[in-house]
Protein backbone atom coordinates (compact mmCIF):
# COMPACT_ATOMS: atom_id res chain seq x y z
CA UNK A 1 0.00 0.00 0.00
CA UNK A 2 1.26 3.44 -0.90
CA UNK A 3 1.62 5.25 2.45
CA UNK A 4 0.64 8.55 0.83
CA UNK A 5 -2.88 7.45 -0.09
CA UNK A 6 -5.72 5.59 1.58
CA UNK A 7 -5.79 1.86 1.21
CA UNK A 8 -6.02 -1.61 2.69
CA UNK A 9 -3.08 -3.62 4.01
CA UNK A 10 -3.70 -7.33 4.42
CA UNK A 11 -1.75 -10.41 5.38
CA UNK A 12 0.99 -11.32 7.87
CA UNK A 13 2.90 -8.05 7.37
CA UNK A 14 0.15 -6.05 9.05
CA UNK A 15 1.42 -5.21 12.54
CA UNK A 16 -0.41 -6.37 15.65
CA UNK A 17 -2.52 -3.64 17.17
CA UNK A 18 -5.07 -3.40 19.95
CA UNK A 19 -7.38 -0.65 21.18
CA UNK A 20 -6.32 1.23 24.28
CA UNK A 21 -8.16 3.12 27.03
CA UNK A 22 -8.72 6.70 25.95
CA UNK A 23 -8.88 5.87 22.23
CA UNK A 24 -11.41 7.69 20.08
CA UNK A 25 -12.76 4.20 19.48
CA UNK A 26 -15.39 2.47 17.41
CA UNK A 27 -15.42 -1.31 17.79
CA UNK A 28 -17.44 -4.46 17.33
CA UNK A 29 -16.01 -7.80 18.40
CA UNK A 30 -17.62 -11.20 18.06
CA UNK A 31 -16.53 -14.83 18.08
CA UNK A 32 -16.36 -14.69 14.25
CA UNK A 33 -14.68 -11.33 13.61
CA UNK A 34 -13.00 -8.46 15.44
CA UNK A 35 -13.17 -4.94 14.00
CA UNK A 36 -12.07 -1.70 15.61
CA UNK A 37 -11.07 1.72 14.44
CA UNK A 38 -9.97 5.15 15.62
CA UNK A 39 -10.80 8.63 14.43
CA UNK A 40 -13.64 9.65 12.15
CA UNK A 41 -13.10 9.82 8.39
CA UNK A 42 -16.79 10.23 7.54
CA UNK A 43 -20.01 10.47 9.51
CA UNK A 44 -23.02 9.17 7.60
CA UNK A 45 -26.28 10.78 8.68
CA UNK A 46 -29.61 9.06 8.01
CA UNK A 47 -32.73 11.23 8.11
CA UNK A 48 -35.81 10.03 9.91
CA UNK A 49 -37.12 7.41 9.72
CA UNK A 50 -33.72 5.74 9.60
CA UNK A 51 -35.17 2.39 8.46
CA UNK A 52 -36.18 3.98 5.13
CA UNK A 53 -32.78 5.51 4.33
CA UNK A 54 -30.24 2.73 4.88
CA UNK A 55 -29.28 2.87 1.18
CA UNK A 56 -27.44 6.12 2.01
CA UNK A 57 -24.85 4.03 3.86
CA UNK A 58 -24.42 1.66 0.91
CA UNK A 59 -23.90 4.55 -1.54
CA UNK A 60 -21.45 6.36 0.74
CA UNK A 61 -19.32 3.26 1.34
CA UNK A 62 -19.31 2.41 -2.37
CA UNK A 63 -18.06 5.91 -3.17
CA UNK A 64 -15.37 5.72 -0.48
CA UNK A 65 -14.20 2.31 -1.71
CA UNK A 66 -13.44 3.78 -5.13
CA UNK A 67 -10.80 5.97 -3.46
CA UNK A 68 -9.22 3.19 -1.41
CA UNK A 69 -6.35 1.22 -2.92
CA UNK A 70 -7.16 -2.51 -2.46
CA UNK A 71 -3.55 -3.61 -3.01
CA UNK A 72 -1.46 -4.43 0.02
CA UNK A 73 1.43 -6.51 1.28
CA UNK A 74 1.14 -10.17 2.13
CA UNK A 75 -1.26 -12.77 0.81
CA UNK A 76 -4.45 -11.56 2.49
CA UNK A 77 -7.78 -11.33 0.68
CA UNK A 78 -8.89 -7.73 0.02
CA UNK A 79 -12.45 -9.07 -0.43
CA UNK A 80 -12.54 -10.41 3.13
CA UNK A 81 -15.73 -9.11 4.82
CA UNK A 82 -14.84 -6.06 6.88
CA UNK A 83 -11.97 -4.86 4.69
CA UNK A 84 -12.16 -1.54 2.92
CA UNK A 85 -14.29 1.28 4.31
CA UNK A 86 -16.56 0.07 7.13
CA UNK A 87 -19.36 1.98 8.84
CA UNK A 88 -20.14 1.34 12.51
CA UNK A 89 -23.59 2.19 13.79
CA UNK A 90 -25.55 2.17 17.04
CA UNK A 91 -29.01 2.83 15.67
CA UNK A 92 -31.94 4.19 17.68
CA UNK A 93 -34.53 1.80 19.03
CA UNK A 94 -37.20 4.12 17.59
CA UNK A 95 -37.57 3.25 13.90
CA UNK A 96 -38.90 6.77 13.19
CA UNK A 97 -35.81 8.57 14.54
CA UNK A 98 -32.76 9.80 12.57
CA UNK A 99 -29.47 7.94 12.90
CA UNK A 100 -25.78 8.24 12.12
CA UNK A 101 -22.90 5.86 11.44
CA UNK A 102 -19.13 6.38 11.65
CA UNK A 103 -16.49 5.36 9.14
CA UNK A 104 -13.23 5.33 11.13
CA UNK A 105 -10.10 6.94 9.72
CA UNK A 106 -8.08 3.82 10.56
CA UNK A 107 -9.68 0.39 10.77
CA UNK A 108 -8.13 -2.82 12.12
CA UNK A 109 -9.63 -6.24 11.48
CA UNK A 110 -9.05 -9.84 12.41
CA UNK A 111 -10.83 -12.87 10.97
CA UNK A 112 -11.49 -16.17 12.83
CA UNK A 113 -8.44 -17.80 11.24
CA UNK A 114 -6.15 -15.04 12.51
CA UNK A 115 -5.76 -13.02 9.30
CA UNK A 116 -5.26 -9.31 9.96
CA UNK A 117 -5.87 -6.19 7.91
CA UNK A 118 -5.69 -2.43 8.23
CA UNK A 119 -7.67 0.11 6.23
CA UNK A 120 -6.92 3.83 6.05
CA UNK A 121 -9.68 6.09 4.74
CA UNK A 122 -9.04 9.70 3.74
CA UNK A 123 -5.27 9.64 4.04
CA UNK A 124 -2.64 8.11 6.28
CA UNK A 125 -3.33 8.38 10.00
CA UNK A 126 -1.89 7.12 13.22
CA UNK A 127 -3.09 3.90 14.81
CA UNK A 128 -4.60 5.86 17.68
CA UNK A 129 -4.15 5.53 21.39
CA UNK A 130 -3.40 8.14 24.00
CA UNK A 131 -0.06 9.94 23.91
CA UNK A 132 0.48 9.35 27.61
CA UNK A 133 -1.16 7.34 30.37
CA UNK A 134 -4.78 6.46 29.69
CA UNK A 135 -7.67 8.09 31.55
CA UNK A 136 -8.27 7.15 35.15
CA UNK A 137 -11.34 4.99 35.59
CA UNK A 138 -13.85 6.22 38.19
CA UNK A 139 -13.41 4.93 41.72
CA UNK A 140 -16.98 5.71 42.73
CA UNK A 141 -20.10 5.20 40.64
CA UNK A 142 -23.52 6.03 42.03
CA UNK A 143 -26.58 4.35 40.53
CA UNK A 144 -30.22 5.23 41.05
CA UNK A 145 -33.44 4.14 39.44
CA UNK A 146 -35.00 6.70 37.11
CA UNK A 147 -38.40 5.69 38.50
CA UNK A 148 -39.57 4.26 41.79
CA UNK A 149 -39.25 0.45 41.56
CA UNK A 150 -42.73 0.01 43.06
CA UNK A 151 -44.20 2.18 40.31
CA UNK A 152 -42.37 0.12 37.72
CA UNK A 153 -43.86 -3.05 39.23
CA UNK A 154 -47.30 -1.45 38.97
CA UNK A 155 -46.66 -1.01 35.25
CA UNK A 156 -45.86 -4.71 34.97
CA UNK A 157 -49.21 -5.46 36.62
CA UNK A 158 -50.95 -3.16 34.15
CA UNK A 159 -49.27 -4.99 31.29
CA UNK A 160 -50.25 -8.43 32.58
CA UNK A 161 -53.88 -7.29 32.81
CA UNK A 162 -53.84 -6.01 29.22
CA UNK A 163 -52.33 -9.31 28.09
CA UNK A 164 -54.88 -11.34 30.09
CA UNK A 165 -57.65 -9.27 28.45
CA UNK A 166 -56.39 -10.44 25.06
CA UNK A 167 -55.02 -7.12 23.77
CA UNK A 168 -51.60 -8.65 23.05
CA UNK A 169 -49.44 -11.69 23.84
CA UNK A 170 -46.25 -10.10 25.20
CA UNK A 171 -44.68 -6.71 25.83
CA UNK A 172 -41.07 -5.99 26.72
CA UNK A 173 -40.71 -3.38 29.46
CA UNK A 174 -37.36 -1.79 30.21
CA UNK A 175 -36.27 -0.19 33.47
CA UNK A 176 -33.88 2.77 33.38
CA UNK A 177 -30.97 3.32 35.77
CA UNK A 178 -29.06 6.61 35.97
CA UNK A 179 -25.31 6.57 36.60
CA UNK A 180 -23.16 9.34 38.10
CA UNK A 181 -19.39 8.82 38.40
CA UNK A 182 -16.65 10.77 40.15
CA UNK A 183 -14.59 10.96 36.92
CA UNK A 184 -15.39 10.89 33.20
CA UNK A 185 -16.49 7.46 32.00
CA UNK A 186 -14.17 6.37 29.19
CA UNK A 187 -16.06 4.38 26.51
CA UNK A 188 -12.91 2.62 25.30
CA UNK A 189 -11.99 1.54 28.81
CA UNK A 190 -15.50 0.25 29.52
CA UNK A 191 -15.46 -1.64 26.21
CA UNK A 192 -12.14 -3.30 27.03
CA UNK A 193 -13.36 -4.39 30.46
CA UNK A 194 -16.58 -5.81 28.99
CA UNK A 195 -14.69 -7.63 26.25
CA UNK A 196 -12.42 -9.18 28.86
CA UNK A 197 -15.31 -10.29 31.08
CA UNK A 198 -17.59 -11.45 28.23
CA UNK A 199 -15.31 -12.80 25.46
CA UNK A 200 -18.13 -14.75 23.76
CA UNK A 201 -20.53 -11.80 23.59
CA UNK A 202 -20.95 -9.21 20.85
CA UNK A 203 -19.02 -6.34 22.40
CA UNK A 204 -19.36 -2.85 20.95
CA UNK A 205 -18.33 0.75 21.38
CA UNK A 206 -19.93 3.30 19.06
CA UNK A 207 -20.38 7.00 19.80
CA UNK A 208 -20.46 6.51 23.58
CA UNK A 209 -22.78 3.51 23.39
CA UNK A 210 -20.98 0.53 24.92
CA UNK A 211 -22.08 -2.98 25.75
CA UNK A 212 -21.71 -6.75 25.56
CA UNK A 213 -24.81 -8.22 23.96
CA UNK A 214 -25.49 -11.97 23.90
CA UNK A 215 -27.89 -11.66 20.94
CA UNK A 216 -27.11 -11.58 17.22
CA UNK A 217 -29.83 -9.67 15.36
CA UNK A 218 -28.50 -10.60 11.92
CA UNK A 219 -25.25 -11.07 10.02
CA UNK A 220 -24.58 -11.28 6.31
CA UNK A 221 -21.23 -12.62 5.10
CA UNK A 222 -21.34 -13.17 1.37
CA UNK A 223 -24.43 -15.24 0.62
CA UNK A 224 -24.80 -16.57 4.15
CA UNK A 225 -27.31 -14.96 6.50
CA UNK A 226 -27.56 -15.78 10.21
CA UNK A 227 -29.63 -14.66 13.17
CA UNK A 228 -29.78 -16.02 16.69
CA UNK A 229 -32.88 -14.70 18.45
CA UNK A 230 -33.14 -15.04 22.21
CA UNK A 231 -36.29 -15.06 24.31
CA UNK A 232 -36.89 -16.77 27.64
CA UNK A 233 -34.63 -16.12 30.61
CA UNK A 234 -33.50 -17.87 33.78
CA UNK A 235 -31.03 -16.68 36.45
CA UNK A 236 -27.46 -17.93 36.88
CA UNK A 237 -25.93 -18.19 40.33
CA UNK A 238 -22.41 -19.39 39.60
CA UNK A 239 -23.21 -22.73 41.21
CA UNK A 240 -22.85 -25.31 38.43
CA UNK A 241 -25.56 -27.67 39.67
CA UNK A 242 -28.11 -24.92 40.38
CA UNK A 243 -27.48 -23.31 37.00
CA UNK A 244 -27.84 -26.63 35.20
CA UNK A 245 -31.14 -27.25 36.98
CA UNK A 246 -32.35 -23.76 36.03
CA UNK A 247 -31.30 -24.33 32.42
CA UNK A 248 -33.20 -27.62 32.31
CA UNK A 249 -36.31 -25.96 33.73
CA UNK A 250 -35.99 -23.10 31.24
CA UNK A 251 -35.76 -25.47 28.28
CA UNK A 252 -38.80 -27.42 29.54
CA UNK A 253 -40.92 -24.35 30.37
CA UNK A 254 -44.03 -24.22 28.17
CA UNK A 255 -44.38 -20.46 28.85
CA UNK A 256 -40.82 -19.69 27.79
CA UNK A 257 -40.96 -22.01 24.79
CA UNK A 258 -44.09 -20.27 23.48
CA UNK A 259 -42.49 -16.85 24.02
CA UNK A 260 -39.34 -18.05 22.26
CA UNK A 261 -41.19 -19.53 19.28
CA UNK A 262 -43.00 -16.24 18.65
CA UNK A 263 -39.63 -14.55 18.20
CA UNK A 264 -38.21 -17.32 15.99
CA UNK A 265 -41.25 -17.23 13.71
CA UNK A 266 -41.08 -13.43 13.38
CA UNK A 267 -37.37 -13.50 12.51
CA UNK A 268 -37.86 -16.33 10.02
CA UNK A 269 -40.72 -14.53 8.25
CA UNK A 270 -38.77 -11.25 8.03
CA UNK A 271 -35.68 -12.81 6.42
CA UNK A 272 -37.34 -15.44 4.21
CA UNK A 273 -38.28 -13.15 1.26
CA UNK A 274 -34.56 -12.58 0.54
CA UNK A 275 -33.53 -16.24 0.79
CA UNK A 276 -33.28 -19.22 -1.51
CA UNK A 277 -32.96 -21.35 1.62
CA UNK A 278 -33.59 -20.64 5.31
CA UNK A 279 -33.88 -22.96 8.27
CA UNK A 280 -33.88 -22.84 12.07
CA UNK A 281 -32.49 -25.30 14.58
CA UNK A 282 -35.23 -27.76 15.58
CA UNK A 283 -34.72 -27.17 19.30
CA UNK A 284 -33.49 -24.09 21.17
CA UNK A 285 -30.33 -24.23 23.23
CA UNK A 286 -29.66 -22.52 26.55
CA UNK A 287 -26.97 -19.87 26.23
CA UNK A 288 -25.25 -18.39 29.32
CA UNK A 289 -25.05 -14.59 29.37
CA UNK A 290 -23.38 -13.39 32.56
CA UNK A 291 -25.88 -13.37 35.44
CA UNK A 292 -28.67 -14.91 33.32
CA UNK A 293 -29.17 -17.56 30.64
CA UNK A 294 -31.44 -17.49 27.61
CA UNK A 295 -33.20 -19.77 25.17
CA UNK A 296 -31.56 -19.24 21.76
CA UNK A 297 -32.12 -20.66 18.29
CA UNK A 298 -29.79 -20.24 15.31
CA UNK A 299 -31.54 -19.29 12.06
CA UNK A 300 -29.31 -19.67 9.00
CA UNK A 301 -29.82 -19.53 5.27
CA UNK A 302 -28.51 -18.60 1.84
CA UNK A 303 -29.47 -15.31 0.23
CA UNK A 304 -30.85 -15.04 -3.28
CA UNK A 305 -29.14 -12.80 -5.85
CA UNK A 306 -28.88 -9.85 -5.70
CA UNK A 307 -28.20 -10.16 -1.98
CA UNK A 308 -29.47 -7.38 0.29
CA UNK A 309 -27.17 -5.30 2.43
CA UNK A 310 -27.08 -6.35 6.06
CA UNK A 311 -28.70 -2.98 6.83
CA UNK A 312 -31.74 -3.88 4.70
CA UNK A 313 -32.11 -7.02 6.79
CA UNK A 314 -31.68 -4.99 9.99
CA UNK A 315 -34.44 -2.58 8.93
CA UNK A 316 -36.80 -5.48 8.20
CA UNK A 317 -36.11 -7.26 11.49
CA UNK A 318 -35.99 -4.50 14.09
CA UNK A 319 -37.51 -4.62 16.63
CA UNK A 320 -38.03 -8.34 17.11
CA UNK A 321 -40.54 -9.63 19.69
CA UNK A 322 -37.56 -10.26 21.99
CA UNK A 323 -37.20 -6.50 22.63
CA UNK A 324 -40.60 -5.16 21.59
CA UNK A 325 -43.33 -7.70 22.11
CA UNK A 326 -46.08 -9.30 20.06
CA UNK A 327 -48.07 -8.41 18.07
CA UNK A 328 -45.64 -5.63 17.22
CA UNK A 329 -47.81 -2.50 16.99
CA UNK A 330 -49.97 -2.97 20.11
CA UNK A 331 -46.88 -4.05 22.05
CA UNK A 332 -44.88 -0.99 20.99
CA UNK A 333 -47.78 1.32 21.79
CA UNK A 334 -48.15 -0.13 25.31
CA UNK A 335 -44.38 0.02 25.72
CA UNK A 336 -44.38 3.77 24.93
CA UNK A 337 -47.21 4.42 27.39
CA UNK A 338 -45.72 2.49 30.30
CA UNK A 339 -41.99 3.22 29.93
CA UNK A 340 -42.46 7.02 29.74
CA UNK A 341 -38.95 7.56 28.39
CA UNK A 342 -36.92 7.45 25.20
CA UNK A 343 -34.84 4.28 25.06
CA UNK A 344 -32.25 6.02 22.90
CA UNK A 345 -30.08 3.31 21.39
CA UNK A 346 -30.87 0.68 24.01
CA UNK A 347 -32.17 -2.48 22.27
CA UNK A 348 -31.52 -0.91 18.87
CA UNK A 349 -29.28 -2.55 16.26
CA UNK A 350 -25.54 -2.06 16.76
CA UNK A 351 -22.82 -3.34 14.46
CA UNK A 352 -20.94 -2.78 11.22
CA UNK A 353 -21.42 -2.87 7.45
CA UNK A 354 -18.88 -2.78 4.60
CA UNK A 355 -19.14 -1.53 1.01
CA UNK A 356 -20.21 -4.99 -0.25
CA UNK A 357 -23.15 -5.13 2.19
CA UNK A 358 -21.49 -7.62 4.51
CA UNK A 359 -21.85 -6.98 8.20
CA UNK A 360 -23.10 -8.04 11.61
CA UNK A 361 -25.53 -6.35 13.97
CA UNK A 362 -26.29 -7.34 17.54
CA UNK A 363 -29.27 -6.29 19.61
CA UNK A 364 -28.05 -3.36 21.73
CA UNK A 365 -28.86 -4.83 25.13
CA UNK A 366 -26.54 -5.19 28.20
CA UNK A 367 -25.43 -1.69 27.31
CA UNK A 368 -24.84 1.81 28.63
CA UNK A 369 -25.02 5.24 27.01
CA UNK A 370 -22.12 7.35 28.28
CA UNK A 371 -21.72 11.11 28.32
CA UNK A 372 -18.99 12.59 30.47
CA UNK A 373 -19.48 11.49 34.06
CA UNK A 374 -23.03 10.28 33.43
CA UNK A 375 -24.61 7.19 31.96
CA UNK A 376 -27.96 5.54 31.26
CA UNK A 377 -28.43 1.80 31.68
CA UNK A 378 -31.58 -0.06 30.65
CA UNK A 379 -32.59 -3.63 31.40
CA UNK A 380 -35.71 -5.16 29.87
CA UNK A 381 -37.97 -8.12 30.58
CA UNK A 382 -40.58 -9.92 28.52
CA UNK A 383 -43.93 -9.53 30.29
CA UNK A 384 -46.63 -12.15 29.64
CA UNK A 385 -49.99 -12.87 31.31
CA UNK A 386 -48.59 -14.67 34.36
CA UNK A 387 -45.48 -12.55 34.93
CA UNK A 388 -44.64 -11.82 38.57
CA UNK A 389 -43.66 -8.13 38.98
CA UNK A 390 -41.10 -8.74 41.75
CA UNK A 391 -39.44 -11.54 39.78
CA UNK A 392 -39.26 -9.24 36.73
CA UNK A 393 -37.73 -6.49 38.88
CA UNK A 394 -35.07 -8.91 40.10
CA UNK A 395 -34.35 -9.88 36.51
CA UNK A 396 -33.68 -6.26 35.55
CA UNK A 397 -31.26 -5.99 38.47
CA UNK A 398 -29.39 -9.11 37.38
CA UNK A 399 -29.17 -8.02 33.75
CA UNK A 400 -27.86 -4.54 34.57
CA UNK A 401 -25.22 -5.74 37.01
CA UNK A 402 -22.72 -6.96 34.41
CA UNK A 403 -22.69 -3.56 32.69
CA UNK A 404 -22.55 -1.59 35.93
CA UNK A 405 -19.59 -3.61 37.17
CA UNK A 406 -17.56 -2.55 34.09
CA UNK A 407 -17.94 1.17 34.79
CA UNK A 408 -15.36 1.39 37.57
CA UNK A 409 -12.17 -0.33 38.62
CA UNK A 410 -13.29 -1.00 42.19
Amino acid sequence: MNPDRPGVSTGPDVPEASPLPGDDLVAFSSPRRDLWGVGTAVRIDLPSPWVEHVEVVTRTLADLSRHVDPAGPGDGDPDEPGTGPVAFGALPYDRSAPASLIVPAVLHGRSPDGRRWRTVVGGEASAGGPAGPGPTAPRRVEVRSARDPDEWCDDVRTATKRIADGDLTKVVLARELLVQADAPLDPAGVYLRLRSSAPHAFCFCVDGFVGASPELLVSRLGEVVRAQPMAGTAPRSGDEHRDLRAATELAASAKNRVEHQITIDAVHEAILPWCSYLDAEPEPSVVPAGPVQHLATLVEGRLSSPAPSVLELVAALHPTPAVGGWPREPALELQRVLERTDRGRYAGPVGWVDAAGNGAFAVGIRSVELEGTRGRVFAGVGVVADSDPMAELDETRAKSQAVLSALSTT
